[in-house]
């Protein structure tokens, strides 16, 4: 996948103004690795740091100061998350598009909300949202707590106005008892919603694959297929230029051509930022579990990895606000089989956390 470059959030120029021309992108250092910290109260997993917790490949998760984790809010947020009382028709929890058995998406093209709508962009995965420095496909939202209300509302996703959501849960005694043990509150609101799911979400994390027991030093992790597919992941196919770091994300936002065909394309970034040269921009989706998670891209179009990989090899499809450094790959048929191999085998990781549905109050 070719080096793209890279757009660094809180540096973008005055809102509708632009200050590059189409096509063009700015080129600005982005630190490898931020320092984080160990979440309190989080359960250690199998293929887990020995110190800290998390699992292998991973830095510690960081929560915001207003919202530190706790075994009782994450124990909520989860019943929160597979509770489909949360939609207007009780028939929609946030599980149902980012369902844990199909990589905290949802396996098709769209989602499916409430009275059957569908919406015009694929459910991107939860896995590890929580270092995702922007939430949602065009980054509208900073953190999961601002995320974790939207698809509520949304009218065609689960229908339900936030004042209905807490007249709802109000009535419901069992979480009234949970919700003031976790936040010494005598009435359900919004917010604390938020702050619950919010917590959940932070701790669905990938990592101790292949790759990162690879890292360490268990070479027979990797296949041999697999191991090239990594040489070209980081060398000729320079996937790593965006999918970087230990979420195999630069959390940018890019233009590589999807939908730009269509006679009135999603505008995607731009209809956030204001500028023109954000146009047809999405955010760069981790690539752990990916294997998981098909369909890819913002509007589900393509079906596999193996078509993933033919689009990035042909350099995307040309448009004016194309990244300026697409370009055909030129990978032979070997090649493009060892970074199919590499992305699923390497990057899928073993099931290490319960993520069942819990029960609900």
């Amino acid at each position: 996948m070719p080096q793209c470059s890279r757009v660094v959030p809180g540096l973008l120029p005055e809102a509708g103004v632009s200050s590059r021309p189409p096509g063009r992108h700015l080129k600005l250092a982005v630190p490898a690795l931020l320092t984080l910290v160990l979440l309190p109260g989080q359960v250690p997993t199998q293929g887990a740091d020995a110190q800290s917790g998390h699992p292998l490949g991973l830095p510690a998760v960081v929560a915001p100061k207003d919202n530190p984790q706790t075994p009782a809010k994450i124990a909520l947020g989860k019943q929160l998350y597979f509770d489909r009382r949360l939609s207007a028709d009780n028939t929609v929890s946030c599980a149902d598009c980012h369902n844990p058995a199909k990589g905290f998406s949802n396996g098709e093209q769209f989602a499916t909300g409430i009275k059957g709508q569908k919406g015009g962009r694929n459910s991107p995965t939860v896995l590890n949202a929580a270092y995702q420095t922007f939430q949602f496909w065009d980054g509208r939202a900073g953190t999961l707590e601002q995320q974790a209300l939207g698809p509520i509302a949304n009218p065609i996703e689960m229908g339900l106005p936030l004042p209905e959501m807490e007249k709802r849960l109000n009535a419901i005694a069992g979480y009234k008892t949970q919700f003031q043990q976790v936040f010494g509150v005598a009435e359900i609101r919004a917010s604390e919603v938020a702050k619950a799911i919010a917590s959940y979400e932070r701790t669905v994390l990938s990592g101790n694959s292949p790759y990162d027991r690879f890292q360490q030093g268990e070479v027979e992790a990797l296949s041999e297929q697999a191991r090239e597919g990594m040489k070209l992941f980081f060398g000729k196919a320079n996937c790593a230029a965006c999918h970087a770091g230990p979420n195999f994300t630069d959390n940018a936002f890019h233009n590589i051509g999807i939908g730009m065909d269509k006679p009135e394309p999603d505008v995607g970034r731009e209809a956030i930022s204001q500028l023109e040269g954000d146009r047809g921009s999405f955010k760069t989706p981790t690539v752990r579990d990916v294997a998981r998670s098909a369909p890819y891209m913002h509007d589900g179009s393509l079906k596999t990895l193996a078509e993933v990989v033919e689009h990035y090899d042909k350099g995307g499809h040309a448009n004016p606000w194309l990244d300026e450094e697409l370009f055909p790959l030129k990978l032979t048929a070997a090649e493009k089989a060892a970074l199919v191999k590499f992305l699923d085998e390497g990057l899928t990781s073993p099931a290490t956390q319960d993520h069942a549905p819990p029960k609900l109050p």
